[in-house]
């Protein structure tokens, strides 16, 4: 299979000011994350500009 990044997950310290700085530029969405019993880690990820490609991609518009 080849390897590919679709998403790429951002930590930060002030998360108003890094939303403010994304939502200027269009960008926008949730990822909310919880964890298992377990320990193993899950995030749900939305975003209402972006679409799944047919081979399980996804893209992001561009247009607003």
């Amino acid at each position: 299979m080849k390897q590919r990044v679709n998403l790429i997950t951002l930590g930060v310290a002030d998360l108003g000011r890094a939303r403010r700085f994304y939502e200027a530029l269009g960008w926008g969405g949730t990822a909310p994350s919880s964890s298992t019993l377990d320990g193993h880690p899950w995030e749900i990820a939305h975003n209402p500009r972006w679409t799944v490609t047919p081979d399980g991609g996804v893209r992001l518009a561009t247009d607003p």
